[in-house]
């Protein structure tokens, strides 16, 4: 009796899981947590025994479409001597994931039309209109057997050359308006940082993150910033965290992970205008 009130439990346990993840899903408003509700399911979905140094789309549920997930797991050492391509994001050799684990989950993030949405309305892009999708590119260990039970965010730096954003197949960009776009990458303390392009529809970073493409719209209206909103987003994610830890704890040992605190969204430019 006791063993199947064991198995009973993991399964409803499990059940709940997935359950929670759709409906957290269905009501995220933060970027933060739509990043840990896509880290979940790509490694729920990740098969252990899939190869390292293949693609692997992630299947996602119907609440998340629209966005396309790519993901490859990779040897620290043979990332750094040899770089990769995945999806949109070019990664020279060089490129270091830390802490350095025998083996990093490189997560590949397109949002589409309607999720990138999320980023402009939780930063200050006054002035501004988004005109391509938000990638994303993030980190996670994975080790010999990927657990879903631990994961935890690694950062990536780029080496002697720059990570690269190929927007060329995303963006829809007239380019007869002669209206130079400009790359944004949204951090994670909840600024934006604005920079010129490397070339036509190509940005660089040097770190993973998440990017777009702007431009000027002087005319839209000025977007006002309330705290009231940003506390009930990280309450929001908070609380994703514990659910998903208590989940978790059953069969498994997970370590709680830190919060990440969110400052007023403000702009800096890293461009100076041409006249007018």
């Amino acid at each position: 009796m006791g063993s199947f009130h064991t198995v009973t439990l993991i399964v409803f346990l499990s059940l709940a899981s997935s359950t929670g993840l759709q409906i957290e899903a269905q009501g995220i408003k933060s970027a933060r947590l739509l990043d840990l509700v896509i880290r979940d399911y790509t490694f729920q979905s990740y098969d252990r025994f899939f190869g390292t140094g293949k693609l692997h789309t992630v299947s996602l549920p119907a609440n998340l479409s629209g966005i396309k997930v790519d993901t490859v797991r990779f040897r620290c050492g043979s990332l750094r001597r040899y770089g990769a391509k995945v999806s949109e994001f070019h990664l020279g050799t060089g490129v270091t994931v830390n802490p350095c684990v025998e083996r990093v989950l490189i997560v590949a993030q397109n949002l589409g039309s309607n999720w990138s949405s999320i980023y402009y309305d939780n930063y200050e892009l006054s002035g501004y209109q988004l005109i391509s999708p938000v990638l994303g590119l993030l980190a996670y260990n994975a080790g010999d057997n990927i657990n879903f039970s631990s994961p935890f965010e690694l950062g990536i730096q780029a080496g002697k050359d720059p990570i690269k954003i190929d927007f060329r197949n995303t963006t829809k960009l007239n380019a007869t308006t002669g209206i130079i776009p400009l790359c944004a990458r949204f951090e994670r303390d909840g600024k934006v940082t604005l920079a010129n392009q490397a070339s036509p529809n190509v940005c660089v970073s040097t770190r993973q993150g998440h990017f777009g493409l702007v431009i000027e719209s002087p005319l839209m209206p000025m977007k006002k910033q309330v705290k009231k909103k940003a506390r009930m987003e990280e309450l929001e994610r908070r609380a994703y965290e514990e659910e998903a830890l208590q989940v978790s704890m059953v069969g498994h040992v997970r370590a709680p992970t830190a919060s990440v605190t969110r400052t007023v969204p403000i702009i800096e430019h890293e461009y100076t205008p041409p006249p007018h």
